[in-house]
C-alpha cells in the first residue's frame, strides 16, 4: 500500500526530527557555525596569499624581461655601430620577444590584481558578516541560557507547587478529620447530658428512662392509695389498735 508507506515514512521522519532537536543544543549549532564561517575566511585569507604570491612571481620576471629588452637594445645598437647588422637583427628579435613575454605578464598580473582585490573584497563582506554573526551568536547564547534557567527555575516552582498542593490537601483532610471527631465528641457529651445512655453494669438493663419514671409513679399511687386504706380503717373506730394487738396476741399465742 504506497499510502501507508508514505504515511510511515513521514513518521518515522517526524520522529528522528523530534529526537534531533532534543539532542541538540542551540550553543553549540552556533559555535560550529561560527568555526565554518571562520575556516572560510581562513580559506579566502589563503587565497589572497596564494594570488599575492604568485602576482610576485610574475612582477619579478617582469622586471628581468624589462632589464633584458633594455640589455638587447643597448646591444642591437652596439652590433649596429660595429657594422655587424646581423647581431643588431638577432638582438632586435630577441627584444621583441622579450616584449610580447612582458605583455603577457602585464596581462597576467592584471587579472592576478583584479583576482587578488576581488578576494579582498570577499574576505572584507565576509569578516564584516562574521563579526555580526559573532555578535548576533553571543546574544542567542545569552538569550537561551537565559531561558533555560526560566525553565528549569519554572520546573523547580511547579515540583514546589505540587508539593505544597498535596500538603494542602494532607491538611485538609487532618482538618476534616479532627471535625469530624469533635462533632463526635459533642454528641456523644450531649447524649450522655440528656441521659440517653444507661449503665449497663446495673441489672434491669432493658428499662429505660420512660420505663423507670412509669414503675415510679405507680409505685408512688400505690402507696397513697394503701396509706389513705389504713387512714379510713382507723378513722372509722377506736379499738383498731387493740384489736390489732389481739390479733398479734393470738398469733403470739
Amino acid at each position: 500500500m504506497p499510502g501507508m508507506g508514505g504515511r510511515m515514512s513521514t513518521v518515522i521522519k517526524a520522529k528522528i526530527n523530534k529526537l534531533l532537536d532534543r539532542a541538540e543544543d542551540p550553543s553549540e549549532t552556533l559555535e560550529y557555525s561560527y568555526q565554518k564561517q571562520m575556516e572560510l575566511l581562513q580559506n579566502v585569507k589563503k587565497g589572497i596569499a596564494d594570488v599575492v604570491t604568485s602576482k610576485k612571481r610574475l612582477q619579478l620576471q617582469q622586471q628581468k624581461l624589462e632589464q633584458q629588452v633594455v640589455k638587447l637594445d643597448t646591444q642591437a645598437r652596439q652590433a649596429l655601430a660595429s657594422g655587424r647588422e646581423d647581431l643588431a637583427r638577432t638582438a632586435l628579435e630577441r627584444k621583441q620577444f622579450a616584449q610580447t613575454e612582458l605583455q603577457t605578464l602585464d596581462q597576467q598580473v592584471a587579472e592576478l590584481e583584479q583576482q587578488q582585490q576581488g578576494l579582498i573584497d570577499k574576505e572584507q563582506k565576509l569578516r564584516s558578516k562574521l563579526e555580526q554573526f559573532r555578535t548576533k551568536k553571543e546574544v542567542i547564547k545569552a538569550q537561551y541560557s537565559a531561558a533555560e534557567a526560566q525553565v528549569k527555575i519554572s520546573e523547580a516552582a511547579n515540583g514546589v507547587g505540587e508539593q505544597m498542593a498535596d500538603l494542602g490537601l494532607a491538611i485538609q483532610r487532618a482538618e476534616d478529620k479532627t471535625e469530624t471527631m469533635r462533632a463526635r465528641a459533642s454528641a456523644v457529651e450531649e447524649l450522655e447530658a440528656a441521659g440517653t445512655f444507661d449503665d449497663l453494669t446495673q441489672l434491669g438493663g432493658g428499662e429505660d428512662d420512660i420505663d423507670r419514671q412509669l414503675r415510679e409513679l405507680t409505685s408512688g399511687a400505690q402507696v397513697d392509695d394503701e396509706l389513705a386504706k389504713m387512714k379510713a380503717e382507723l378513722g372509722s373506730g377506736g379499738g383498731d389498735s387493740p384489736a390489732l394487738e389481739e390479733g398479734d396476741k393470738e398469733g403470739s399465742a
